[in-house]
């Protein structure tokens, strides 16, 4: 009888466990985070630790799962969409991927906006502040985000090249149609050409030079069909903001909310100290010399101030075709640019 009386509380001891366990597992908020970068990019390490945050802070109310390398099968250029509707709770969000939905996004920031690498520390807060109030007219709440790294940009050639007439009878690959637009400005021939094509580009002549950032060159082994380089300006590069759907947002307890607006602020804080690193880029042009490649001296001073003024004409002119919204960020930002270059 005792056995079976021991048996029996047993049996309830583990039922009432498995309940409460039920209980607190109902308890958890998941959210679905989207995000189109590979998980081997390192912007992709600073979300998964965000999540940890998320979850740390919360007291484990709150869960962030992240979808890496658009596992969820949205498309970038329908995020704003997305988000809106609350199809999705989050999204690694990065403006100048919206071009149909708000092309004026795309004239926040462009190359030739900074010539020293910490310039773009100082025009950060500008930055997050155009983009929290664009998102916010889709109904997106910001809270940080990952500061992207101020990597080296440069010229990456079959032959010695590092004069701007010395480019003039060469054939660029570069990423944007802004750039196609600089360059021709500077009578450089250019066409844009994405990442995965590149490599293929060089090797078979379709160009002769690729526009790339330097610093992660060797990821695309560029010193395999490129054998000289020449440091041209630093990577002007739009932050990656963390969006959450309005919808979603307003669900939230206020513990939660706080949770995540301080693990936002955490990872854009971490993330902005990274940014500008000379002697990580000083490491990478040493080890890229170790796989062959002769640096050559940088590009002139007189050279990378015509470069600048072609840059910000064109990016003028893209902002002038987004319209009157294209046209005040425009103004804003490369204001604050120019008067970090004196």
């Amino acid at each position: 009888m005792n056995f079976r009386k021991t048996m029996i509380s047993s049996a309830v001891v583990m039922a009432g466990a498995f309940m409460a366990g039920s209980v607190l597992a109902d308890d958890v908020r998941v959210l679905k985070f989207h995000s189109g970068l590979a998980q081997s990019r390192p912007e992709a390490a600073h979300i998964e630790k965000f999540a940890e945050r998320v979850k740390e802070k919360s007291g484990g109310s709150l869960q962030v799962d992240v979808y890496h390398a658009g596992s969820l099968g949205l498309k970038e250029a329908d995020m704003l969409r997305i988000l809106k509707g609350g199809m999705v709770d989050m999204a690694l969000m990065y403006g100048e991927y919206y071009k149909r939905d708000a092309p004026a996004l795309a004239s926040v920031y462009a190359q030739g906006a900074i010539t020293e690498s910490s310039q773009h520390l100082e025009l950060l807060p500008t930055l997050r502040s155009i983009y929290k109030d664009a998102y916010a007219n889709w109904d997106i709440h910001t809270i940080g985000g990952v500061v992207a790294p101020v990597f080296d940009v440069g010229l990456h050639c079959k032959e010695p090249v590092n004069t701007l007439e010395d480019l003039k009878d060469k054939k660029v690959r570069v990423w944007s149609g802004h750039l196609v637009d600089t360059f021709k400005k500077l009578d450089i021939s250019a066409q844009v050409i994405g990442q995965n094509d590149m490599y293929l580009a060089l090797q078979t002549g379709v160009v002769d030079c690729a526009y790339y950032l330097s610093t992660v060159a060797k990821t695309v082994s560029l010193q395999e069909v490129t054998k000289y380089e020449a440091y041209l300006h630093p990577w002007a590069a739009s932050p990656w903001m963390f969006g959450v759907s309005d919808k979603t947002w307003d669900s939230l307890t206020e513990e939660q909310q706080a949770a995540l607006a301080e693990a936002g602020e955490e990872t854009w804080a971490e993330t902005r100290e990274l940014a500008v690193d000379p002697a990580r880029e000083e490491a990478a042009r040493e080890e890229r010399k170790e796989l062959g490649i002769t640096v050559l001296d940088p590009f002139s001073e007189a050279d990378v101030n015509t470069f600048v003024d072609a840059a910000m004409a064109a990016w003028k002119e893209m902002a002038e075709s987004a319209g009157e919204e294209g046209v005040g960020y425009y103004e804003t930002v490369s204001a604050l640019a120019r008067e970090q270059q004196k």
